[in-house]
């Protein structure tokens, strides 16, 4: 039977966390609770100890003699952590990074999905600060049960009341089930730019940062994918899960896709690899007075063209960074390389693409459906990339 945990902190709608736990039961869910101190002291942890059959958690430095660590232990047993109600407070902790008492450093050990139900008056709910923290937990990809319009326990009317308990619920199972979408899939993920030397100190190189390659990477990991990421220059730390391969060239990465390509169901080429390369490059820097004025620039191996032509049965992604005739160009690389799907965008559009958070990009289908996404980030792209991903492995099965 599976284990979810279920956070409780001190809001009135605490009441309703009781329900939740009945649910969760119903579906052939463990329930283990975490209180925070101060929901401790509004109901006692007896209550919830009796509904769910296990021992509530409330102080770490309170654990007794183990071979393990109690939160670390707990965040390896789990599929779902769920906080809800979860006050103004308790977001604030997790948006900053703050583990001071079991529930918040049990967020800091987790990797199944994190499911918050926000729960407050309305003037802390839509107070910039708290709207900011959610706001960067879910850049995290920490999702959110939205809580409703109603009365509220200040005896005024307005946002801030505690979701049903039914909704949570049935949103932390399609959390579970999407967090397993992937399970047995191995996926390559390309990212970053390459460089083509010249010298030790001169290259060809373009402005990828490689956050779209990772955002994917870190996507297909939370679906439950084996997850190989070749990645070019950055300065990005990578998922921890991910088996990750440090590239520098166009021929580098080609041998190491090649190399992990037999074994792959599905592989995402958004690295920005380089079209061009010196014909000549020297271990030593060449002097300014010794630069002949021409020097010789050839075109790189097709990567993608390559895998295009021996993919069989794998699904495989291209990306296409264009600054006219976007949509037009992409189909034409589509059909050239012999795509699933293909992300373009225009790199010409402020604020997208190259080194931004954000992107706007058009997902083209090889039957010529096109969706068009609005300005999001990176990670909300990772997620529409990934959900049509997931569309065409249903429709190859």
């Amino acid at each position: 039977m599976e284990k979810i945990a279920l956070g409780v902190c001190s809001s009135i709608s605490i009441y309703k966390a009781c329900e939740m736990i009945r649910i969760f039961q119903d579906k052939k869910f463990q329930v283990q609770v975490i209180l925070t101190q101060n929901a401790s002291r509004m109901i006692s942890p007896l209550l919830f100890s009796a509904l769910s059959g296990h021992k509530v958690l409330v102080d770490p430095f309170q654990e007794e003699a183990s071979d393990t660590i109690a939160h670390v232990a707990l965040a390896k047993e789990i599929s779902l952590f769920c906080v809800a109600p979860a006050t103004a407070n308790i977001i604030g902790k997790l948006a900053s990074g703050v583990a001071d008492d079991f529930l918040s450093t049990l967020y800091m050990a987790v990797e199944c999905p994190v499911l918050i139900a926000p729960a407050m008056n309305e003037a802390m709910y839509l107070h910039r600060q708290t709207q900011q923290n959610i706001h960067k937990l879910k850049a995290f990809g920490v999702k959110f049960v939205e809580p409703e319009k109603g009365y509220l326990a200040c005896r005024d009317e307005g946002w801030g009341r505690l979701a049903a308990p039914e909704k949570i619920v049935e949103a932390g199972i399609k959390l579970m089930k999407k967090s397993r979408s992937l399970k047995g899939k191995t996926v390559i993920v390309t990212a970053g730019p390459t460089q083509e030397s010249l010298d030790p100190v001169r290259f060809l190189t373009n402005s990828s940062s490689g956050k779209m390659g990772y955002e994917l990477a870190e996507e297909a990991l939370r679906r439950g994918a084996e997850v190989i990421l070749i990645s070019g220059p950055t300065h990005i730390f990578p998922p921890r899960k991910a088996a990750v391969k440090k590239v520098q060239t166009a021929r580098e990465m080609e041998k190491e896709i090649l190399k992990h390509f037999a074994n792959s169901d599905i592989v995402i080429m958004a690295a920005a690899v380089s079209d061009l390369r010196f014909a000549e490059s020297t271990p030593h820097k060449i002097k300014k007075e010794t630069l002949s004025e021409k020097i010789e620039i050839v075109p790189t191996q097709d990567i993608l063209q390559k895998l295009g032509r021996k993919k069989e049965g794998r699904i495989l992604v291209g990306f296409s960074a264009e600054t006219e005739n976007v949509v037009e160009n992409a189909q034409k690389k589509m059909r050239k390389k012999n795509l699933d799907l293909i992300v373009a965008n225009n790199v010409l559009d402020e604020g997208i693409g190259f080194g931004s958070d954000f992107n706007q990009v058009s997902l083209i289908s090889p039957g010529g459906k096109i969706v068009h996404s609005e300005r999001k980030s990176k990670l909300e792209i990772s997620q529409m990339i990934l959900d049509k991903v997931e569309d065409i492995v249903g429709k190859k099965s």
